[in-house]
C-alpha cells in the first residue's frame, strides 16, 4: 500500500520545519517518512513534534528511552500500526541493545525477554490503550510496587495516548515505514 497523501517536499516547507527535518536527517542518515507526511500541515507538525519531544526526550522520571520506545512499540502493535511498530521497534532495539525485543513485545509482551518492572509498565500501558475507563487505584498500587511514581505513571499513560493518535494518523493515511528502519538495531553497527 502506498501513502494516501503525498509526502511534503523539503524545498516547499517553512524554514523552521525544514531545518528540524535536516537535523534529523543528519543524525539518522535519512528522513523518517512521518516528518514529511505530517509537514503537509505545518501548524499540526509543530504541535505534534513539540508534544512528541516533551514526552520522548524528557530527562526527568525513571522511564528510560528504551522503556518509552517499548511502550510505543507494544501499544502500536495493539493498534495495528505498521509504521510505528517498525520505526519505534528499531529505536527500541537500539536503546535496549537487544535485537529481538521489539518483535517480542509487538507480538506478545507477556512472553518477551523483559524485566518484571517493564512488564508491569506494559500491563498498565495496554490497559490505558484498550480500556482506559477501567483504570483504578489498584493499577497505581501495582506500579508503585515496581518503583514508578505518579509522574512516571502519567508519562506511561501520556505516551500511550499520544501514540494512539499517531497510530491512527499513520494508519488512515497509509504512511509507510522507511526501509532503513527494518534492519536498524538487528546487527551490531559497523565500525567506521
Amino acid at each position: 500500500m502506498a501513502d494516501r497523501y503525498p509526502l511534503a517536499e523539503l524545498k516547499d516547507l517553512p524554514e523552521d520545519i525544514r531545518t528540524a527535518i535536516l537535523a534529523v536527517q543528519e543524525k539518522a542518515g535519512f528522513v523518517p517518512n512521518v516528518f514529511l507526511a505530517l509537514a503537509r500541515r505545518p501548524a499540526e507538525w509543530r504541535a505534534f513534534f513539540a508534544y512528541h519531544d516533551a514526552l520522548m526526550l524528557k530527562e526527568e522520571g525513571s522511564l528510560t528511552k528504551g522503556d518509552r520506545e517499548m511502550i510505543v512499540t507494544t501499544t502500536s502493535a495493539a493498534n495495528r500500526c505498521l509504521y510505528c511498530v517498525v520505526a519505534h521497534g528499531a529505536l527500541l532495539r537500539i536503546y535496549e541493545k537487544k535485537p529481538l525485543v521489539a518483535d517480542q513485545v509487538a507480538v506478545n509482551y507477556r512472553k518477551a525477554d523483559i524485566t518484571p518492572r517493564q512488564r508491569a509498565m506494559l500491563d498498565f500501558a495496554m490497559k490505558v490503550c484498550e480500556r482506559s475507563h477501567e483504570v483504578e487505584d489498584a493499577d497505581f498500587t501495582a506500579l508503585h510496587a515496581h518503583g514508578f511514581d505518579d509522574e512516571d505513571i502519567w508519562d506511561i499513560a501520556s505516551i500511550t495516548a499520544f501514540f494512539g493518535l499517531s497510530n491512527r494518523l499513520a494508519s488512515f493515511s497509509g504512511m509507510q515505514p522507511n526501509t532503513e528502519f527494518f534492519l536498524m538495531g538487528r546487527l551490531p553497527r559497523e565500525k567506521k
